[in-house]
């Protein structure tokens, strides 16, 4: 276990170096506490979904808890992961499918708050399944044969997308399924290089700004109020830092609470850590931001994951939840 965190560890800070960056400057090599305040390094991906740790931190939540944040931003979940294991961050955001390979690959990670949940619409939702302008492609179903773009194969969105083709009476395994990063799926569809994108905001809005049709809605297609996302921790870190990690999820229910009571302010917040332009902002769908997980989306989301072969044994849901 030792010689796999510390290659994990390892492979995380070659992916997160150099998308890294801290939300006050440089970051503290040793967090700790001091004056009454405990620094913890927190792994972000600079997406729409993480805007309430943002709006949480301006509104001073986490100062009245004692905390001051050091944001480092990550290319993704599957970088954050081995991150908060091999102990470069003290706690993470990532998908419920990354968390539970990593559990299943034998990585204690333990989900401590709730992270982000699709808005259970169809049509409606932060994610969604898209062609361009004009393809004849009208529903799931129809894209076996068909190249579609995720941003990482064998995880969430993949899952996602093959149970739309499925619930559409469609073959999933028929699916060509490629990677590729969220922020340019638009140019990718635009050029016909992929006949369809599993996009997320604000890419999706991107799509639809230039004409591009919504098919399918996969998140909502796993459950109704799919939990998508999970801050984490890991298991050594919450043994040895119980009060921390209390702080850290009492702060982050406010945080989440208050984004989704104010979409405004947590739109306008999201200026400040991504580089989404403001004509763009403006038609984004936000994600919700639930105090608890949905447990029995998650239960699917493993049930899923199982199905398609993406976990080496079945995973234990109870393990991960807090």
């Amino acid at each position: 276990m030792r010689r796999m965190l510390t290659a994990l560890a390892a492979g995380a800070l070659l992916v997160t170096g150099s998308a890294c960056g801290s939300s006050d400057g440089s970051a503290d090599p040793d967090p700790g506490s001091s004056g009454g305040t405990t620094t913890v390094r927190l792994g972000l991906i600079p997406i729409v979904d993480v805007a309430p740790v943002y709006l949480g931190q301006k509104k001073g939540f986490y100062d009245r808890h004692g905390l001051k944040l050091q944001i480092s931003k990550a290319s993704g979940g599957a970088a954050i992961v081995p991150g908060v294991a091999g102990g470069q961050f003290q706690f993470g955001f990532s998908n419920v499918t990354s968390l539970l390979i990593a559990r299943t690959n034998g990585v204690p990670v333990k989900a401590v708050s709730n992270g982000i949940a699709s808005t259970g619409v169809a049509g409606k939702d932060f994610a969604g399944l898209a062609v361009k302008k004009g393809s004849p492609i009208r529903s799931a179903r129809d894209l076996e044969g068909k190249k579609v773009a995720i941003n990482t194969l064998k995880n969430i969105n993949e899952s996602a997308v093959r149970e739309s083709v499925r619930k559409d009476g469609g073959d999933p395994d028929k699916v060509n399924f490629v990677e590729l990063a969220f922020d340019q799926m638009p140019a990718a569809l635009d050029a016909g290089q992929v006949d369809a994108v599993c996009a997320v905001e604000p890419a999706l809005a991107t799509v639809k700004g230039q004409g591009g049709q919504v098919i399918a809605s996969p998140l909502v297609d796993v459950a109704a109020n799919t939990t998508v996302a999970l801050y984490f921790t890991s298991a050594r870190y919450q043994q040895q830092n119980a009060d921390v990690v209390k702080r850290f999820q009492q702060a982050t229910a406010e945080s989440l609470a208050y984004a989704d009571a104010h979409p405004d302010e947590a739109r306008q917040i999201i200026t400040t850590y991504t580089k989404i332009p403001a004509s763009v902002l403006e038609q984004v769908i936000l994600p919700k931001w639930p105090a608890e997980p949905d447990r029995a989306s998650i239960e699917a989301l493993a049930k899923l994951g199982e199905k398609d072969g993406f976990f080496k044994k079945t995973p234990d849901v109870n393990a991960l939840l807090p």
